[in-house]
């Protein structure tokens, strides 16, 4: 069958019947469903769409019917409308015309939206302290995004005119539908475990809650919290919030004000740099003119016309320290000399030949004694007795005194004999003395090992070194 041009419809009949249908059927209606693609005109018209699990249908709250809405529509929000189906001719497309809205509850998207944001701010992933600051000079800027979106064109554009020298490394990746969550997650992974870039951003433009989902999911918000390199997250419009925005060390409100955040300007720089370099030799100029005055002024001063002036007084406290420091050495001296002599007298009355000596002279001094008391008794006997009588008495009693002191004087040659030091020294004994004094060394705690001592037998000396030292422990 051939249709004829007279039988054709033009697009703008077809439009008008299909308007015509839609709206006289569908005059007052009431739909439910989720707020998403939410637009708010500067106009103060909303523009939104409702969707459910498997459709959405456009819908629109003009200004005046707001104005009396109790609820006005957020994203992600359960609503009930009651309107009508308005055809649109210029675009081809129907909605619905709100004339009441009446909140339902929140979506559930929205719902999971605040759920995962809930546990990331408990476990501290939103913690400002342990947000990293963002490098002043970054040698490297890493980007993850789609390559063929407007986002990466903005930021080159921003980076161009900012700091033409930039350099910049792309991982591109999907950033909405099936699979992007992980492409994300894996592109910050990569670039910190190759150590790629300085400073990151993640983002992409604006959208539904759907669009940006990808950025609120976990994965994502893992990748983004583990990372050592700083991330500049931007996301959406200024007016869109996702998950990586709030795990994200800093948050932009666009993709050319994450780019902004990245470099600062290279002209403005330079600028600072000359203007800082001009300001430090003019501080630096000041500051020899001004340090040449006072040596000046400090030269000309009366205290340094000669040195003395102003040591005079450290040369006199020196010599008086000086002068203590001499007297008291001396007495130190003196008395520790005085200590000295002491000790040598004391060690040469413990020598077993000085010991000798002195009971030897006592004994030649008690014989001296005796002799003197027998001479006195056999005079005065003499006078007291005839002399026949006193030869008799006087040899009784010249043998008697004789045969005592015989025996006293055996007895102390007896005990002389066994204090001797020879009479020990025969018996295998030896006595040590210090090399040094001469001293009997009386107890190991006066050795020392590498020491060297005389060794004193009844046939000589032996000269010896101590090679260890074994004190008796009580």
């Amino acid at each position: 069958m051939t249709m004829t041009t007279a039988e054709a419809l033009s697009v703008t009949e077809l439009t008008q019947a299909i308007k015509h249908q839609l709206e006289s059927n569908f005059t007052a209606l009431s739909v439910k469903g989720e707020v998403t693609n939410l637009r708010l005109q500067a106009s103060g018209h909303y523009y939104f769409s409702l969707k459910d699990e498997n459709a959405q249908i456009s819908a629109v709250l003009f200004q005046g019917n707001a104005r009396f809405a109790k609820h006005l529509p957020k994203m992600g929000d359960q609503v009930l409308v009651k309107g009508e189906i308005n055809v649109y001719a210029p675009r081809g497309t129907y909605q619905i015309i709100v004339r009441e809205i009446e909140h339902a509850g929140l979506g559930e998207l929205l719902l999971k939206f605040h759920k995962l944001k809930s546990k990331l701010e408990k476990m501290g992933w939103f913690d400002p302290a342990k947000k990293k600051p963002l490098p002043t000079y970054p040698k490297t800027i890493g980007v993850v995004t789609s390559p063929t979106g407007a986002v990466i064109q903005d930021i080159l554009n921003v980076l161009k005119r900012r700091f033409p020298n930039f350099h910049l490394i792309l991982n591109p990746v999907k950033v909405q539908g099936a699979g992007a969550a992980e492409e994300i997650a894996q592109a910050i992974d990569d670039f910190n475990r190759f150590g790629l870039a300085d400073i990151l951003i993640i983002g992409r433009g604006g959208g539904s809650l759907e669009d940006l989902w990808a950025f609120n999911e976990e994965c994502v918000a893992a990748a983004i919290f583990r990372s050592k390199i700083p991330i500049v997250s931007a996301v959406g419009h200024e007016t869109d919030v996702t998950i990586a925005d709030c795990v994200a060390d800093v948050r932009a409100p666009t993709p050319s004000a994450a780019a902004e955040l990245s470099v600062k300007e290279l002209h403005l720089q330079l600028n600072f740099l000359q203007e800082a370099r001009r300001r430090t030799a003019s501080m630096l100029a000041h500051a020899v003119k001004q340090g040449r005055l006072k040596l000046a002024g400090i030269q000309r001063h009366p205290l340094f016309k000669t040195p003395y002036t102003l040591l005079a007084d450290h040369f006199q406290r020196i010599d008086g320290v000086y002068e203590d420091l001499n007297q008291t050495l001396n007495t130190f001296l003196k008395e520790k000399s005085l200590q000295v002599e002491a000790l040598k007298k004391h060690l040469q009355g413990l020598s077993p030949n000085a010991r000798l000596k002195l009971l030897k002279e006592k004994m030649y001094s008690y014989q001296r004694a005796l002799e003197r008391q027998v001479s006195h008794q056999i005079q005065r006997k003499k006078e007291q007795l005839k002399p026949k009588e006193l030869t008799s008495y006087l040899e009784s009693q010249m043998l008697k005194k004789l045969k005592n002191q015989k025996e006293k004087l055996s007895q102390i040659s007896s005990h002389l004999k066994s204090i001797n030091p020879n009479n020990l020294l025969k018996k295998g004994y030896c006595i040590p003395f210090a090399e040094k004094d001469h001293s009997v060394i009386m107890s190991t705690h006066a050795l020392q090992a590498g020491e060297k001592i005389l060794l004193q037998m009844y046939d000589g000396s032996v000269n010896s070194t101590i090679d260890e030292v074994h004190p008796k422990h009580d």
